[in-house]
């Protein structure tokens, strides 16, 4: 059997039954239920177009916006001296950026250029010892182009002159916010980072590719630089996740934030082949009573953000509503999911091409 605009031909047992289609008209040369195949084939005909037709009007009912410097081909190479007192070497930092090499000690400004990224990576001056920590960097991916590679390290602080090795645990972090450089004390490392950009958007998914090496041990480090490693029972997990808030700043200058959309994601183990276009849904209102929400899905108290007056001050999260506009969006992708100083050095999580996903 053929079909064409002009004729439905097929070959039966009393043999050939042609049928001419004309315009909106059937004429046909036809015996018994062969006219009833014909227009049986047509009808299928006519319901697969639909069915294709209404694909592509869901397909382009979806819009998906690529994050800035989401494809990570953009890098900013910085070479941070070290003190003399820690060895005096030459340190290699990454930023996720428009390209861009700077040869000085210094902070870098995040932000510039309407760039959503900061990293891990940092640059500390603590009373005049300058010190560089890196654990996030560019790598080539197997199929081309360029990935973000982020890894669980234990890194050395080497004093030479003190004949000290200070071994201090970190993991390789992307967020959307500001790393605000230089760090000056290792007690709170949280309190540089401004979690967070503004954002009004009511996106159903954050995409991205990823793999990642997860370690089967129930173990994990403390390792803060302050004395010997000490080994702790967990399992380190790289994680991903996307908050949406809405805040508000009183009086005072303290700033309160409604949960507005949530979508958590936790890699339990390794996945050594990237997965392409992994969709991260995004849940608006309270998740609390859905049999998927775990804790570690909810408020978290340890972030903060810049406030008005420019000072640092702990976001306070007071309850759940999707129905609110947004004001703020945070983003982590991370090697490790504990605090800092904490996890499973040799973990890593690798990402690529970072969007949003919306439902038109």
């Amino acid at each position: 059997m053929y079909f064409s605009n002009k004729k439905v031909s097929f070959i039966t047992k009393r043999g050939r039954k042609i049928a001419y289609l004309h315009k909106k008209q059937y004429f046909c040369n036809v015996f018994g239920t062969n006219f009833t195949r014909i227009l049986y084939y047509s009808t299928m005909k006519k319901i697969t177009l639909f069915f294709f037709l209404c694909l592509a009007v869901s397909i382009q009912a979806e819009r998906i916006e690529p994050m800035p410097f989401g494809d990570m081909e953009s890098w900013t190479v910085r070479y941070i001296k070290e003190a003399k007192l820690l060895g005096g070497q030459t340190k290699t930092l990454y930023c996720l950026a428009p390209t861009d090499t700077i040869w000085e000690n210094g902070p870098y400004y995040y932000g510039q250029e309407g760039n959503p990224w900061a990293t891990s990576n940092a640059y500390a001056n603590i009373i005049g010892i300058e010190k560089a920590a890196g654990t996030m960097y560019p790598e080539k991916r197997e199929d081309g182009g360029t990935c973000c590679r982020l890894d669980v390290s234990m890194l050395d602080v080497i004093v030479p002159m003190l004949k000290l090795n200070l071994e201090v645990l970190v993991a390789g972090t992307l967020f959307a916010g500001r790393n605000l450089e230089p760090i000056t004390t290792a007690k709170d490392p949280y309190q540089n980072i401004d979690f967070g950009i503004p954002f009004t958007g009511r996106p159903s998914a954050l995409m991205f590719d990823y793999k990642c090496i997860v370690s089967p041990e129930e173990w994990i480090w403390f390792a803060k630089g302050l004395g010997k490693p000490k080994k702790l029972d967990g399992h380190d997990e790289a994680e991903a996740y996307v908050y949406l808030q809405h805040r508000w700043e009183d009086e005072k200058g303290k700033i309160h934030s409604i949960r507005v959309g949530t979508g958590y994601k936790r890699f339990t183990e390794d996945q050594l082949t990237w997965v392409n276009g992994y969709r991260l849904p995004i849940h608006y209102g309270d998740i609390t009573g859905e049999e998927w929400y775990e804790d570690y899905m909810g408020f978290k108290g340890i972030q903060r953000a810049v406030n008005s007056r420019g000072k640092m001050t702990p976001i306070i999260e007071e309850g759940w509503d999707g129905t609110l506009e947004p004001t703020h969006i945070v983003i982590m992708l991370t090697s490790g999911k504990y605090e800092a100083f904490v996890g499973h050095d040799g973990n890593v999580l690798w990402v690529d091409n970072v969007c949003l996903v919306y439902e038109d």
